[in-house]
């Protein structure tokens, strides 16, 4: 089976949060057959709610769309490396493969930080796979907080 990769779509998820004023991160997650269930940006200002990560609402999209609470043999794409709360929702949901672009050494929960799935009391893991279009996410990351800076 030849791989295919879904990170152009997160990408797109991520340049429409920035469009809404949100921290540019996009999600999306694929059905084992290779079918995008659902796609996410961060809404955490639009939705007053700190917890409305991409990962957490794409997620809970594909939850809901699919009528069950984990989402054994689907992918996750996100661009940026999950936190520590979004690495925990996918271990929860149990998600097979998590792709991920930028590195987060700030706030990670994967690579850095919390490595949420290297712990004994984490019942899940994910097969990961790093720095997946990590350049156009930085990219996009580094112009969205220049822009508040100056």
């Amino acid at each position: 089976m030849e791989f295919v990769s879904y990170m152009q779509t997160a990408l797109d998820e991520a340049r429409a949060a920035a469009g809404r004023g949100e921290v540019p991160v996009g999600a999306v997650i694929v059905s084992p057959a290779g079918e995008i269930v659902a796609r996410a940006g961060n809404r955490t200002r639009e939705l007053n709610d700190p917890t409305a990560h991409a990962e957490v609402l794409a997620i809970r999209s594909a939850c809901e769309k699919l009528g069950q609470e984990r989402l054994t043999g689907h992918d996750l794409y996100v661009t940026l490396e999950p936190c520590p709360m979004c690495a925990a929702a996918i271990s929860f949901a149990r998600i097979r493969r998590l792709y991920y672009g930028a590195g987060d050494p700030k706030s990670g929960g994967v690579a850095h930080g919390a490595r949420v799935f290297a712990h004994p009391q984490c019942h899940h893991a994910p097969e990961i796979y790093d720095g997946i279009g990590s350049a156009e996410a930085e990219a996009l990351l580094k112009e969205f907080f220049a822009e508040r800076r100056d």
